[in-house]
């Protein structure tokens, strides 16, 4: 048995007969009362989304699993495609066991695979991952005065965000895979 202070991503729960991966968790601790773990876990037989809230040292049933660097290869209609960095062997893994993270995947990235039972049942990313800027609209003289410091890019993989005005179209930079934002210039 372990305690909540154990709940992060990518650790894997026995709750009620099945085993669930935790997607997302936050740790409150409010001004009165006691503190508490809130959690979105996915079962790993069913696909069913959960959300259960653990008070602060409550007991939780943690399941062993094994973490081995896995490269991210392409992705299909329903299914992402990952090697195996020992075996060179090629796992595919529905979209639901990736989600949202997804959108982060480029080819060739290393990401922490998590297996059960020589199964993959999930990928952590790391923590900050490298893009090449794809289109990045001039910065317009006056842009600070109102107050607008960002603009929106479009990166190598075709994702969206916000980023300071002084990036340019070519550079490569870091993106923050835990909050979706800016994390700096990549420098060489």
């Amino acid at each position: 048995m372990a305690e909540t202070s154990e709940i992060k991503k990518g650790v894997v729960i026995r709750h009620q007969n099945d085993l669930y991966v935790v997607t997302d968790f936050h740790f409150v601790n409010p001004g009165k009362g006691c503190a508490f773990t809130k959690t979105k876990m996915k079962s790993i037989t069913s696909g069913k989304n959960l959300e259960i809230t653990y008070k602060s040292g409550e007991n939780i049933d943690l399941v062993r699993v094994d973490r081995q660097t896995v490269q991210y290869l392409y992705s299909g209609v329903n299914s992402c495609s990952f090697m195996n960095n020992e075996t060179y062997e090629t796992l595919e893994v529905d979209l639901e066991v990736v989600g949202d993270d997804r959108k982060y995947l480029k080819e060739g990235l290393a990401v922490i695979g998590v297996f059960h039972e020589e199964s993959l049942i999930a990928v952590q990313l790391p923590k900050k991952v490298q893009y090449k800027v794809k289109t990045a609209p001039p910065a317009v003289k006056g842009d600070t005065v109102s107050g607008n410091v960002t603009k929106e890019i479009i990166l190598e993989n075709d994702l969206e965000m916000h980023a300071p005005i002084f990036i340019k179209e070519g550079e490569e930079i870091l993106v923050n895979t835990e909050t979706g934002e800016y994390g700096g210039r990549v420098t060489e």
